[in-house]
């Protein structure tokens, strides 16, 4: 217990089979649909967007959407 309250923390050890084969399936589509946008809007690194995605999972997706959002074109 850390300052009065008990925390539950979920390790990757904690995970059964199905439920690391469902995040690795979730990882791999969120990382294709950031590929595809990024490959659609012109990204000249659209593959190293895809990849950061799926290693860093929320990170990578919201480093992206602040990217996209700074340098979209705007008409």
């Amino acid at each position: 217990m850390i300052a009065g309250y008990a925390r539950a923390v979920l390790r990757i050890q904690d995970l059964t089979f199905a439920q690391l084969l469902l995040w690795i399936v979730f990882g791999a589509a969120l990382a294709m649909w950031v590929f595809w946008h990024a490959s659609k809007h012109g990204s000249r690194h659209a593959t190293a967007w895809g990849i950061a995605t799926f290693l860093l999972l929320w990170i990578g997706l919201v480093a992206y959407y602040g990217h996209y959002l700074m340098t979209r074109r705007r008409y």
